[in-house]
């Protein structure tokens, strides 16, 4: 891709990315490292972003569903692949096949990998999955006694390699005590299953981005951060802690298409939102839209910044370009390479007008933009 030629694109900082993990593993140095690369590596590109993780070391990768692990093992991704999400038990034999590791948390899934690995002479790695309080997927944790036995029951099926057990917080970056309650049921749980049912494992993990920062006591045997891997923050509370120094990985790029000069009370695109006043005026206007990840949200909200300074959007985002007011006397020209977020914007900016988080706006930035990686 040449860049001189390209709309828009985005560029991936594979240093960057490599700074986080390396900081990010200094905060649990004694723990595994599981990368999430789920929804094409939040937005990043899930097989070079998963091929630089497991040339840094990375132990184990996440996806959330078997489609997604089944790309990068067709990318030629060897490494552990664990699914999170639900994958259903007819596509028992394909996970057996690609040699992922599933998230189990009914008897019928287990029951059908059992069976597919049992066909295949071989045995299927799992990490179940309970539900300490996210109210999502897993067996259900508030008692015990009676998730130790339903689990017990789940391991104890044959052709089923039963490596590891974990949780998912659900305000680690905000909620101290609830955190500490699921933390809690985890462990009352793991005590059962080894108390009772001599059952134990060799990977236990539950601590994602906001854990990893905030809670050392849940690292355990493995860690998992996402979006802390990609350079952000899970929430602006954790930027004071003692710790890594994040640094962005993604930044997004449009350019110059035309320089419009407009009379006196000319309205700026659909639903007349924005409108040049009694002396009209100057906009610029950009090949990037909401169909490339600028959301529609944003209109007559956020900025960009472009010729070293900080230009207003005008108007609605349109599906394929924007508008945004320029200053008279402002030398921008056709071409000129205008930043949506990146150095002198922060994601974290346009999210927080947008009312929304990080995660989503990188996930966003569609597949019709090309991913430019740097040092690569």
């Amino acid at each position: 891709m040449r860049r001189e030629t390209t709309r828009t694109w985005a560029e991936v900082s594979l240093g960057n990315l490599e700074h986080n993990y390396r900081d990010l593993r200094a905060c649990a140095p004694n723990s595994r490292f599981l990368g999430i690369v789920k929804a094409n590596g939040y937005g990043h590109g899930a097989v070079p972003i998963a091929a630089r993780l497991v040339e840094l070391g990375a132990e184990y990768l996440a996806v959330a569903c078997l489609d997604e692990g089944a790309a990068l093992r067709r990318a030629g991704i060897t490494a552990p692949i664990l699914v999170l999400g639900y994958t259903p038990p007819e596509m028992a034999t394909e996970v057996v096949d690609l040699d992922l590791t599933q998230s189990v948390f009914t008897p019928e899934l287990a029951k059908a990998l059992s069976d597919a690995a049992g066909a295949a002479g071989k045995r299927a790695r799992i990490h179940l999955k309970t539900d300490t309080g996210m109210s999502r997927l897993g067996v259900l944790d508030h008692n015990p006694e009676a998730a130790a036995r339903e689990l017990a029951e789940l391991c104890a099926l044959p052709h089923l390699e039963p490596e590891g057990i974990f949780t998912h917080f659900a305000s680690a970056d905000g909620d101290e005590e609830y955190t500490m309650l699921q933390f809690t049921r985890f462990l009352d749980l793991l005590e059962e299953l080894e108390q009772k049912y001599r059952r134990t494992f060799e990977i236990r993990h539950c601590a994602a981005s906001a854990a990893v920062l905030n809670y050392p006591c849940t690292h355990m045997d493995m860690i998992r951060p996402g979006i802390a891997l990609y350079g952000c923050y899970p929430d602006p509370s954790c930027e004071g802690l003692d710790g890594p120094g994040l640094k962005p990985v993604m930044s997004l790029y449009s350019r110059v298409a035309a320089v419009r000069a407009f009379p006196p009370d000319t309205p700026v695109s659909y639903g007349c939102t924005a409108r040049f006043g009694g002396a009209g005026g100057r906009a610029a206007v950009l090949p990037i839209g909401y169909a490339d990840g600028l959301h529609r949200v944003l209109s007559d909200k956020t900025m960009v910044w472009l010729d070293g300074k900080y230009r207003p959007i005008m108007g609605r985002v349109c599906m394929d370009m924007c508008m945004v007011r320029l200053e008279e006397g402002d030398g921008v020209k056709t071409g000129g390479i205008v930043e949506i977020f990146g150095p002198h914007l922060p994601v974290e900016r346009h999210a927080r007008l947008a009312g929304t988080i990080s995660y989503e706006l990188l996930c966003a930035v569609a597949p019709r933009v090309p991913r430019v990686y740097l040092d690569a």
